[in-house]
């Protein structure tokens, strides 16, 4: 069921499948809005309640009016489900945020999948790669921001968009949140340091064709989270659920498995 979650200064789109059980919360990339889901959510739906929820600014969420923080946000969305834990899978910009609760309220989180995890106070971004985004947004070059993004984030899909229509329109269609939450959205505290902390059973799957930073900071992520499983997806880049959705919904269920 689709429903507006009010959170601060704000609102949010989400969907409930609703069921019983622990309940899966899926966190999208930054690369990405809930529909990037799509692909895994009948595997996910027929087995689990799963709720998915657009970050402000982000697919069908509204853009920031005030000051947030992503991890505050996620809190709310608990709340307003009245859900005392969750199973958190989080991709890319999700998975950051899924850390950061499970370090600020671990009694909340029962276990993290973690796909191409960020994690804040680690910045995976390539040398230069703001400045040419800023560049190619003062020129209003959105598509070439989109060949940028995907020939650094998306090599599996061929690197551009004409190779990879699917990727490319995701990040069409989120370019707009990464300008209009600038100055909106506060940095929620660093989390990378503090990984060795994390309670939950973890999973953290990278993808082999991932841009070689994020790669890296995978490997010590998952070196860093107390017994987390680190699985590698040798045909996959940033996009996890788009390349491999079926391996993705069983290292899901693996993890579910072991939530607690």
């Amino acid at each position: 069921m689709e429903t507006i979650v009010p959170v601060s200064n704000g609102e949010l789109w989400a969907d409930d499948s609703g069921g019983h059980g622990l309940p899966l919360i899926l966190l999208h990339p930054g690369v990405g809005d809930s529909t990037i889901w799509d692909l895994v959510l009948p595997a996910l739906t027929a087995r689990h309640r799963v709720i998915r929820y657009d970050s402000r600014g982000y697919g069908r969420s509204p853009g920031p009016a005030a000051v947030y923080s992503l991890v505050e946000d996620l809190a709310e969305v608990l709340d307003h489900f009245e859900l005392a834990r969750a199973v958190l899978v989080g991709s890319s910009m999700g998975g950051a945020t899924s850390i950061s609760l499970a370090l600020h309220s671990p009694d909340r989180v029962a276990g993290l999948a973690l796909f191409a995890p960020g994690a804040t106070g680690y910045d995976s971004a390539p040398p230069g790669f703001y400045e040419e985004v800023g560049k190619l947004a003062t020129a209003d070059d959105i598509e070439g921001i989109v060949r940028l993004v995907l020939g650094i984030w998306g090599r599996a899909g061929g690197g551009t968009p004409e190779a990879d229509p699917v990727a490319a329109a995701q990040l069409r269609g989120v370019l707009p949140a990464w300008f209009s939450t600038v100055g909106h959205q506060r940095t929620d505290a660093p989390a990378f340091h503090r990984l060795g902390e994390i309670a939950a059973p973890a999973l953290l799957a990278l993808g082999e064709l991932d841009e070689p930073e994020v790669v890296r900071c995978n490997e010590e992520m998952a070196d860093r989270i107390p017994d987390c499983r680190l699985v590698r997806l040798a045909a996959c880049d940033h996009y996890p659920t788009l390349r491999e959705p079926e391996t993705v919904v069983q290292l899901i269920e693996q993890l579910y498995a072991d939530a607690r």
